[in-house]
Formats: structure tokens, sequence, C-alpha cells
């Protein structure tokens, strides 16, 4: 559920940093398509991109036109650039792009330019032209700024990294998003796929069953939505097996603190 509103949102959506930065060639686009068709059929509704990921935006809008499933996605995109004047032109190419008549939400990507395009973002949701405003970052950076912005605005939404590994955002970012009623959109909770590659090497755990998962992938999924915090979590991929795997770890029951902390540990010895 989105705290500022109260709309459901499926738990698990779908990233398309470098997954869907496939330029012009057909056969790739038609694999991005097949993942879509496969995230939505599997209840998925949030897909998130941006003006940096560079293809990802025109082969989402590519994948949406071709599915018709433009009225059931919940757009989740951002403004990226330095001059706060260039946001609105690069928002109106985003949605040009997505092939929809109103973007959901829009985030300003990894703070770069955040209090122009904020203003920009807040005028927009207050005309009704944009339903939900965001900031983002990655990888740890800039923690004590976000803190700063959430504290000083009111955000609907936060991304950030979070996984068994990459835990500062537990500190005081996750604390204060449940404080201020802000959705927390998970990014790179498989550290870009180095996290389930290291551990595919590695036997499953027989007590991860009891949380219903039935691969790594799961696991760290049922440990990140399991914080009371976190939103969405955007996985990205490429493969329609992935796809269904990861829409699916959101049925599962979620584990209490101590399981999370058994999950945590486990992952970090191996």
């Amino acid at each position: 559920m989105i705290p500022s509103s109260g709309e459901p949102i499926p738990a698990v959506g779908l990233g398309t940093w470098i997954t869907f930065n496939v330029g012009d060639d057909p056969e790739l686009q038609a694999e991005c398509t097949a993942v879509m068709a496969a995230f939505f059929a599997g209840g998925g509704r949030m897909v998130d991109s941006s003006p940096m990921y560079g293809s990802s935006q025109s082969v989402v809008g590519r994948g949406l036109a071709e599915l018709g499933d433009a009225g059931a996605v919940f757009s989740a995109d951002k403004v990226w650039t330095s001059s706060g004047a260039n946001g609105p032109a690069q928002i109106e190419q985003t949605r040009r792009l997505w092939g929809v008549e109103q973007l959901d939400l829009l985030q300003v990507h990894n703070l770069l330019g955040w209090e122009a395009h904020l203003d920009t973002l807040f005028a927009m949701k207050a005309a009704g032209r944009l339903r939900y405003v965001g900031i983002t970052t990655s990888e740890g950076r800039r923690h004590d700024l976000l803190e700063e912005i959430m504290r000083r605005h009111p955000l609907d939404f936060v991304q950030l990294t979070y996984n068994p590994l990459d835990r500062d955002a537990e500190r005081r970012l996750l604390p204060l998003a449940a404080e201020r009623g802000i959705g927390v959109i998970v990014n790179r909770p498989f550290r870009q796929g180095a996290l389930t590659r290291r551990l595919d090497r590695e036997p499953l755990p027989e007590w991860a069953g009891e949380v219903g998962a039935a691969s790594w992938a799961q696991l760290i999924l049922t440990f990140i939505l399991s914080h009371p915090a976190v939103t969405v979590a955007i996985p990205a991929t490429t493969r329609v097996d992935h796809v269904r795997e990861n829409v699916a770890a959101a049925g599962g029951p979620l584990p209490d603190g101590v399981f999370r902390e058994r999950i945590a540990a486990h992952i970090g010895a191996q």
C-alpha cells in the first residue's frame, strides 16, 4: 500500500536499468516485451525507468503499446538533468516515450538538481498532472541529504538501495519513512545480479521454505519486503522465468525480526 494515499500496489515491481537498454535490436526488444507480459500476468504494476537508462524508456513504451497494458501499469520514472529549466521538457519527452496520458510517479534521480525539480514536480501534482512525487539515490550514497529532504518536504516516495548486505537505510531512513508516511522503493536488491550470482554457487538452506522461498532471489526479496517501511522492490531482469520468480516472492509469508536476522546472517556468511 502507498502510505500517502492508501492505494494498493503490488510489492514487487520491475526495474529497467541496463536490462531494457537494448537500442533498436528487435530480438532484444521482444525479450523485454515478454518480460513485461509475464510481469503484468503475475499481477505486477510498477515499472521504473529513467532518462539515464539509454533506450529503456522507449523500450517500455513499445512494450506497453504492443501489450495494450498502458492503463494497468504504474509508471515510475525520473527527471535527470542538472538544469531545473530543462526539467519540464525532459518530463514531457519521458511521457511521450512511455505513451501514457500521465505519469504516476516522477522522482528526482540521484538528487540531481533536486530543489528546482521538486518545485516542478510538486506544481505538477497540485495541478493534477502527476500523482506522486519522489527522490532517489542508490548504493548508500548521500543518505544525510536524503534524510534532510525527507524531513523538509511532503514526499510520496523515496527510492534507495536495501538488501541483506546493504542495511545502512535501517538506521535512520526506513524509520523516518515510516514516521513521515513516505513509501519506499528498493533498488539494487540483488546488487545488479552480483549477489545472486555469488549465492547460486551455494545450496539454499532448507529453512528458506518456511517463508516460501524456493530460490536465493526469493529469499532476498522476502527479507526486503518484510521490513514494514518497504513498499516496493524493483529487481531488473532480462528473463521471463526470473520475473515470474521475483513476482511470486511477494506471495509467501513474511518473516519476523528474528527470522530476518537469520536470513541476513546466513547470506552475509556465504
